[in-house]
């Protein structure tokens, strides 16, 4: 794996609340060593930022279409972004 580092922001709708999907998002960023966060969104999406291994984000940000097993991925939308002025990854409150 090459040292090149990205981060990601993702805008993820259709079933994706009250399904677990945070914490599994969280789940998924943790075990790939990335650092960023997720929160849903009261419009119904979640959205999240991955920073890390650019492998590592690619990989995670595949996963995100399928999601948890009771989701219900319908769109996710995908920009470049800063990454996180912190390490680690951690769930924040609906915004």
């Amino acid at each position: 794996m090459s040292g090149e580092r990205k981060a990601l922001s993702l805008r993820i709708t259709g079933r994706v609340q009250g399904v677990g999907y945070r914490a599994w998002l969280a789940g998924q960023a943790e075990a790939a060593g990335l650092d960023g966060w997720v929160r849903n969104r009261r419009d119904g999406s979640v959205e999240a930022l991955l920073a890390g291994p650019a492998e590592a984000v690619d990989q995670v940000a595949a996963a995100c279409r399928r999601g948890p097993r009771v989701a219900l991925v319908d769109r996710i939308q995908a920009a470049e972004a800063e990454p996180p002025g912190h390490p680690g990854f951690f769930q924040g409150p609906t915004l």
